[in-house]
């Protein structure tokens, strides 16, 4: 039973040589899937999100922002056609038709796929690592919303607080300070005086 398992695993070792070309390319393009997939969502979401993002942010900073972005676009493209080109191979001048010939081509083309898979997975990273970057400035430049204290007389009581919230129907204020924090509904049919503070 042993000796028939050597022979099988040996048979599939001598197979492997063979099937090294087919299985890079089918590598390849789950590569480029992935590169193609991650290029068309950053342009999607650049252009959905990208202006709303950087419209409350300095010169400067939304420049750094843009540039970061630009960058890892243009990696990620870079990678795509990488792994394209490692996929699907080049045209070629004239059909290799001698054993030896071939075997060289088939060694070169490995190698050169290889490579260029090396340069793929490096793209990507890159461009994600950019994708974050450009995702920290715009965080970390990006103001954090202001919040109004008001003080609010009603027909039964006053209150002071944050405003949180409004709509058609009333509005809705924090009062109290640390674990005594409430959120109160005000309806505007309660509402005497509604005055902006300093603070409570």
């Amino acid at each position: 039973m042993t000796g028939r398992s050597d022979r099988r695993w040996a048979e599939l070792a001598r197979d492997l040589e063979f099937n090294q070309l087919p299985e890079l390319r089918r590598q390849a393009e789950g590569w480029r899937t992935g590169l193609t997939g991650l290029t068309g969502l950053l342009g999607v979401l650049t252009v959905v999100k990208g202006q709303d993002q950087l419209s409350g942010l300095s010169g400067a900073t939304a420049r750094w922002a843009v540039a970061l972005v630009l960058s890892a676009f243009a990696i990620l493209v870079l990678g795509a056609l990488l792994a394209v080109r490692a996929s699907h191979g080049r045209p070629e001048r004239e059909i290799v038709l001698g054993g030896q010939a071939l075997r060289r081509w088939t060694s070169e083309e490995i190698r050169r796929i290889r490579h260029r898979l090396r340069w793929a997975a490096v793209c990507c990273v890159s461009g994600l690592a950019l994708v974050v970057a450009a995702t920290c400035v715009i965080w970390s430049a990006t103001p954090a919303p202001t919040s109004y204290t008001v003080r609010v007389g009603t027909l039964r009581e006053e209150l002071c607080g944050e405003l949180m919230d409004a709509d058609p129907h009333g509005f809705t204020i924090r009062t109290g300070r640390g674990a005594a924090k409430s959120l109160r509904v005000v309806p505007y049919t309660t509402l005497v005086s509604l005055t902006p503070v300093g603070g409570c």
